[in-house]
């Protein structure tokens, strides 16, 4: 696409040339600040939140996050109303939008009305732009990154006449929805890979791809297996360890998706570590693993490492490496976790509460084909991983460039980089 004919300095140093006709304006000439707070009619007025998705509707049915004692001080919006963001700006994932709705929102934001010539739609286009690239970061203060309100209202802003601004508004409007629903069609792929992952995998673990699985099975959580297949309590394909911790053990962790690894391998975003490790235990690569507090969602898997993990964790050896494979083992107590059964079994007042024990894993019934098919059904599962991982980064690397290039498109068209 084209530019304009002819450029001038704009002066702001995250903007560059403008057009020649394009003019600048400070922000208290651009909008102005509302501060009308709901005070005691917070009742009459629906809760907005800024969010990645714009200024939306709180869901008040399945409330989630906090809440205030009182609304009182929460400030009133408007449809067309530009709510900022202006503090923790470099934390924060979204700090301007742009309100369809009448609401009120929290006090600490800055609520802002348009003037008549210019477009509320295009300065949400334009801050929304500063915001995906932190342009702002010279006009931090402070440790919480604040921009001021003296500073924000004094802040130069370039704008081309109203019907330039409409045009560009439609436009984006136009190409920002395109690549959206281009982001939303390959979001909704990587789930149904997801899908069909799950269910190749639970094919593969239970030899339902067999045509001789038709055998009415005595485990409850399973209708049918493989006629040659035996079945055994864990009891006596199993044993519990208790390795004792060495000085040089780091800590092992059993994830939500089965790996179990040194917690140095993976990010550390959302976990707790222990002050004093009391009643920590030993584990060494090929052990069973079953994170007994997050078992009932998947939290199952072999060690890959030596270390130490939390007491809350059972730590398995197989009686027999003949006749079981803690790998197959793992992935059949995967499945029992994600169809529900381990929450049946472990019964608590809250779902945080749930813990399973060794002594409520060594009754339960397991599938035990012969060794050689555990082994290939382990390999089957590996290669089924592998292969949707490939395709699911394949689509999160073309969704990442569809946003970089939704970026580029709104970041040069609202500079005047783009004629439309």
């Amino acid at each position: 696409m084209q530019g304009y004919e002819s450029y001038k300095p704009s002066g702001i140093p995250w903007v560059g040339d403008i057009p020649s006709h394009w003019g600048i304006k400070k922000n208290k000439f651009l909008f102005s600040e509302r501060k009308a707070v709901v005070g005691k009619d917070a009742p009459k007025f629906k809760l907005l939140s800024l969010t990645l998705q714009g200024v939306i509707l709180r869901d008040m049915e399945n409330p989630k996050g906090k809440f205030p004692a009182e609304f009182d001080t929460y400030k009133q919006v408007s449809p067309d109303d530009l709510v900022f963001c202006l503090f923790d700006v470099e934390e924060t994932p979204r700090t301007v939008g742009l309100a369809k709705h009448y609401g009120m929102i929290t006090g600490a934001y800055t609520v802002t009305r348009c003037n008549e010539n210019v477009s509320s739609a295009f300065l949400y286009y334009y801050y929304l732009s500063l915001d995906q690239g932190k342009r702002l970061r010279s006009l931090y203060t402070g440790l919480r990154n604040v921009i001021t309100r003296d500073i924000f209202f004094s802040l130069a802003t370039p704008f081309p006449p109203r019907e330039e601004q409409d045009r560009i508004v439609a436009f984006l409007d136009q190409k920002v929805g395109e690549i959206d629903t281009a982001i939303a069609k390959k979001e909704r792929l990587i789930e149904l890979l997801k899908e069909e992952k799950s269910v190749l995998i639970k094919t593969a673990v239970f030899g339902m791809n067999s045509a001789e699985c038709n055998h009415v099975s005595a485990i409850p959580w399973v209708e049918k297996l493989p006629r040659h297949w035996g079945a055994k309590r864990a009891k006596y394909l199993f044993r519990q360890s208790r390795l004792p911790v060495k000085p040089s053990h780091e800590v092992v962790t059993a994830y939500r998706d089965g790996e179990v690894t040194l917690r140095s391998n993976r990010r550390l975003d959302g976990y707790t570590f222990a002050v004093l490790e009391q009643g920590y235990q030993g584990v060494r690569p090929g052990q069973l693993v079953i994170n007994s507090m997050d078992a009932f969602a998947g939290a199952i898997g072999v060690s890959d490492s030596e270390g130490k993990c939390s007491p809350e964790y059972v730590v398995c050896d197989a009686i027999n490496d003949s006749e079981i494979s803690p790998c197959f083992a793992a992935l059949v107590l995967r499945q029992m976790a994600l169809s529900g059964y381990i929450e049946v079994i472990c019964s608590a007042v809250r779902q945080r509460a749930l813990r399973i024990r060794f002594n409520d894993f060594a009754p339960l019934l397991l599938p035990v084909p012969p060794i050689n098919q555990q082994h290939a059904i382990v390999k089957l599962v590996e290669e089924i991983q592998a292969h949707h991982e490939v395709l699911v980064q394949q689509l999160r690397r073309e969704i990442e460039s569809l946003k970089e290039f939704q970026r580029g498109v709104v970041a040069r068209v609202v500079t005047g980089q783009i004629r439309v």
